[in-house]
């Protein structure tokens, strides 16, 4: 199981999605604090980017053997719109409407384009 966890093929992924995690926070967590001085949220934000870019790098530097850098950045991609539509639910209260989840299934069937193999 260690080993699998650690592989090229799956520990890019899990890298990803944990620095999806940090960024999605990093980028819209601050919207809930609206009074809190733009510069605050500038540097706090900052500072949490740099534990995405922390997990995100290692992750493309690791995955690139296994994965090409497009379909590294489609499975980033898929995984930002999945830890985002989470984060909007429950941590900013805002529904998603059909039309947020027509544009993800259109942005997946993208997904299914990249690594299909024709």
């Amino acid at each position: 199981m260690r080993a699998l966890l650690f592989s090229p093929a799956v520990a890019p992924v899990l890298l990803l999605a944990a620095s999806n995690l940090f960024m999605t926070l990093a980028w819209y967590g601050h919207l809930k604090f609206k009074q809190a001085p733009l510069l605050t949220v500038i540097m706090v934000s900052w500072g949490i980017a740099l534990v995405e870019y922390c997990l995100a790098v290692p992750a493309n530097r690791i995955g690139h053997g296994a994965y090409s850098a497009a379909e590294l950045k489609t499975i980033q991609e898929v995984i930002t719109l999945i830890v985002f539509a989470g984060f909007s639910v429950l941590y900013l209260k805002e529904a998603l409407g059909w039309n947020h989840l027509a544009g993800f299934a259109l942005i997946a069937a993208g997904a299914f384009v990249v690594f299909h193999r024709w």
